[in-house]
């Protein structure tokens, strides 16, 4: 993870002071990181005693995030012409507004700050974007400390929450991440319990999501010399076992333990016609790569995409495209 420039912090900091609102949006199907750095700007803008709304279009799927829910939006509030112009979107966990998914309202007219940690993402003027970050909250992280100084410790929670869910509560760090424990030993410090938050992620699942995953590991196939894992899931399961609270996160970890395995990919048939895709993988298998290929992006290790096209069809295209890359 890199150090915020000065240059960048006074960037964000003239991009407050020139705006009298704002509005705080992140990419649809949020998760703890998106959740995490949504609040963690608000929690900015709050200091700074500048007003703003809270927006997201959901759904708030993750049982770790159902508790934030009541906090966003998913229309833009009442403003005049002129309030308009003088109020700035700031986009945060994503570079896209396409990615903000069904949001009642034209965010395209405002001027806009992305702060984003996505290898796919495209730098601007009005942006903070690091690679190398594992998490967006580390990034605004920063900028708090920066802007603000030391969180309380709710402030410190909510920001930890956002790391521990992008890294996998710290397993895909490595030694060179040095900077990113630091970080988090200073919201610890502030008063957030590691061990609280590891049981508001991973506790409280539901028990169709246990007998889904059962039918998802049945499901798992091996390509590529076993070194690729694909399993799916049917329009038929979601009705079965529902939408709420999944847990493809024990899946990935399941799957990528298994000797030789580099890659696991999920697929998941929304509708007739369109799929989501998961992408993980373990060290030097850059799984944005082919989630490119499927309209998505994401990091290194960890990628999605939504794309039109059914379970059978697109399984071999995804064979087709891992073995370009797996040897």
């Amino acid at each position: 993870m890199k150090i915020i420039s000065e240059s960048q912090i006074n960037s964000f900091k003239n991009f407050i002071t020139d705006h009298d609102s704002f509005i705080i949006a992140g990419h649809k199907e949020p998760d703890g990181d998106c959740i995490s750095s949504s609040l963690g700007v608000s929690y900015i803008l709050s200091h700074m005693s500048k007003p703003y709304q809270l927006l997201n279009a959901g759904p708030f799927k993750r049982t770790e995030i159902k508790k934030y829910a009541s906090s966003f939006k998913q229309e833009i509030g009442f403003m005049t012409l002129e309030e308009q112009k003088r109020c700035g979107l700031i986009i945060v966990d994503c570079s896209e507004i396409s990615r903000l998914g069904e949001i009642d309202g034209d965010l395209k007219t405002f001027d806009t700050f992305i702060i984003d940690h996505h290898k796919t993402a495209a730098e601007s003027k009005n942006s903070i974007i690091d690679s190398t970050s594992p998490a967006a909250a580390c990034i605004v992280q920063q900028i708090f400390e920066h802007l603000v100084g030391k969180p309380n410790e709710e402030e410190a929670k909510t920001l930890f929450f956002g790391t521990a869910t992008d890294t996998g509560f710290f397993r895909f760090l490595n030694e060179s991440d040095k900077e990113v424990f630091n970080s988090v030993a200073r919201l610890v410090e502030a008063g957030t319990s590691p061990r609280e938050i590891y049981q508001d992620m991973t506790g409280g699942k539901g028990w169709n999501t246990r007998k889904l995953l059962g039918i998802m590991l049945t499901r798992a196939e091996r390509y590529l010399n076993g070194k690729l894992v694909i399993t799916y899931e049917t329009q038929d399961d979601t009705r079965k076992y529902g939408q709420e609270g999944r847990d493809s996160d024990a899946l990935y970890t399941m799957m990528l333990c298994v000797e030789g395995v580099e890659a696991v990919v999920f697929v998941r048939q929304e509708t007739d016609h369109s799929c989501t895709i998961g992408f993980r993988s373990k060290d030097r298998v850059d799984v944005s790569i082919v989630a490119s290929k499927f309209g998505g992006g994401g990091h290194k290790n960890a990628s999605g995409a939504s794309t039109d096209g059914k379970v059978e069809t697109l399984i071999p295209s995804i064979v087709k495209e891992f073995s370009r890359i797996i040897s």
